[in-house]
C-alpha cells in the first residue's frame, strides 16, 4: 500500500474527529471553528498531498540513492531495534527542520502556510504546505547515511506526521507528565501563537524534550491565552497565495536590494529580516499584536453551500487521484491535479469577498478576544 493510499484511509478519520472537536466546542459554548477558515485549511491539505504525487518520486530518490552510495553501513528493516531508533533520530532531525523553517526565511516561506490560520483547531493540522519539498529532504539525509532503510524512513516520516494531528485542539487541557516529555496541545498550542513570550518555541514533533535540550521551550501560560496566525496575516482563502505569498515577498526585497550580499542575505535571514535601504524606501508597519483583526469576511448562505458542494467535490477527485495515482497515465494524473487545484481555488474565491467592501474583509473584533475561550479551556 502506498502513503497516498494510507492517507486516503486516513481522512475518514480526521473528518470524523473535526466533526467530534466541533460538537464537543458546540457543547462547551467554545466552538473553534468557522467555515471559511477550515475549508481552507483542509484545502491547503488537500493540495500538498496532489503535489506531493508529483514530488514524493524526487525526494525519496535522492534519500534511496544517499542510502545506496553514502551511508556508512545498511541496517536491516527486519531488525526489531531499527524502528524506534529511525523514528526517534527522524523527530529529532525534524525539530532542526522545524526550527529552521522558523529561523530561515525560504524555510519559512514554505513552513508558513501551517501557522497562517488565525483559528486552531484539528483542521490546522491537516494545512500543509505544497513547496515543502524544496529543501526539507535535505534535513534528513543524516539517516540515509547511517544507513536506515528507505522503507522504515518512509514510514516513520508517516508516523511522526500522523502523530502530530491530535495536538491541534483547544478542547484538550494540560496533561502534566506527558506535558514534559511529549509534545501535547497545550505545547503546540504555544507553538502557533504569536504572543512575545511563545514566539518561535516548541519545535517538536512528537517528543518535546529537544526543545528543553536546546532551550527552545516554552510552557502555555494561563494568564496570557495564546493568539495564533501569523505577525504577517495571510488575508486570503486562496490556496495558490498562501503558498506563494512569502516567496513573493522575499524576491522582492532580494531584487530591490542595492547589495548583493543583501540580496542573499533575504533569503537566509530570520523571517521579517530585510536590507536597510529597502525597509527605508518600501517600509511596513511594526507588529502589534493589539491591533490585530481576524480575517473573517462574511459569507452567504448561497455561497457557503456552494463551497461546500464544490469542496466535496475536490475530496471525491483527490481520493481517485490518490488512491490510482500509482496506475494512472500522466496525462490524467497532470489533469486531475489540475482540476483539484481549480476547484480548490474556486472554493476560495467563492468566500472571498467582493469588490471594495471593506467592511467585510475584517471582523471588528480584536484577535486577543477572538481567543477569548484559551483560558477557560485549560482550567478545566
Amino acid at each position: 500500500m502506498t502513503s497516498a493510499q494510507i492517507i486516503v484511509l486516513a481522512t475518514p478519520v480526521f473528518l470524523a474527529l473535526i466533526a467530534f472537536e466541533f460538537a464537543v466546542g458546540l457543547a462547551r459554548g467554545r466552538n473553534t471553528y468557522r467555515l471559511n477558515d477550515a475549508l481552507n485549511s483542509i484545502g491547503l491539505g488537500v493540495m500538498s498531498e496532489v503535489i506531493k504525487v508529483f514530488t514524493r518520486l524526487a525526494t525519496i530518490g535522492i534519500y534511496t540513492l544517499a542510502y545506496e552510495h553514502v551511508s556508512l553501513w545498511q541496517l536491516s528493516a527486519g531488525t526489531w531495534w531499527v524502528w524506534p531508533a529511525a523514528l526517534v533520530g527522524y523527530d529529532f532531525l525534524y525539530y532542526w527542520l522545524h526550527r529552521g523553517g522558523h529561523r530561515v526565511a525560504v524555510l519559512w516561506a514554505a513552513h508558513v502556510v501551517h501557522h497562517q490560520s488565525e483559528d486552531y483547531n484539528l483542521s490546522t493540522a491537516l494545512r500543509q504546505t505544497s513547496t515543502g519539498f524544496l529543501f526539507g529532504w535535505v534535513f534528513f539525509l543524516p539517516l540515509a547515511v547511517l544507513g536506515v532503510p528507505p522503507l522504515v524512513f518512509g514510514t516513520v516520516a508517516l508516523i511522526d506526521l500522523l502523530y502530530q494531528y491530535w495536538v491541534h485542539t483547544q478542547q484538550i487541557g494540560k496533561l502534566g507528565w506527558f506535558d514534559r516529555w511529549f509534545c501535547a496541545p497545550s505545547n503546540h498550542r504555544v507553538h502557533h501563537a504569536v504572543n512575545e513570550r511563545y514566539l518561535d518555541k516548541n519545535y517538536g514533533g512528537i517528543l518535546i524534550v529537544w526543545d528543553r535540550l536546546f532551550g527552545t521551550f516554552a510552557p502555555e501560560d494561563d494568564r496570557e491565552p495564546c493568539v495564533y496566525g501569523t505577525r504577517a496575516p495571510l488575508r486570503s482563502w486562496n490556496p495558490l497565495w498562501a503558498n506563494l505569498q512569502v516567496y513573493r515577498e522575499l524576491a522582492l526585497d532580494s531584487w530591490r536590494a542595492r547589495s548583493w550580499a543583501d540580496k542573499l542575505k533575504v533569503w537566509l535571514a530570520p523571517p521579517g529580516w530585510r536590507p536597510a535601504d529597502v525597509a527605508a524606501r518600501w517600509p511596513k508597519p511594526a507588529f502589534d499584536m493589539h491591533k490585530l483583526r481576524r480575517y473573517d469576511p462574511a459569507i452567504t448562505e448561497q455561497a457557503g453551500w456552494v463551497a461546500g458542494t464544490l469542496f466535496l467535490v475536490v475530496l471525491l477527485l483527490t481520493t481517485l487521484l490518490l488512491w490510482n495515482a500509482h496506475r494512472l497515465a500522466p496525462w490524467l494524473l497532470v489533469s486531475l491535479a489540475l482540476a483539484v487545484v481549480v476547484l480548490l481555488w474556486a472554493v476560495g474565491a467563492v468566500t472571498e469577498p467582493r469588490g471594495d467592501d471593506d467592511t467585510a474583509r475584517a471582523e471588528t473584533e480584536p484577535a486577543p478576544l477572538t481567543q477569548r475561550w484559551s483560558s477557560a479551556i485549560r482550567r478545566d
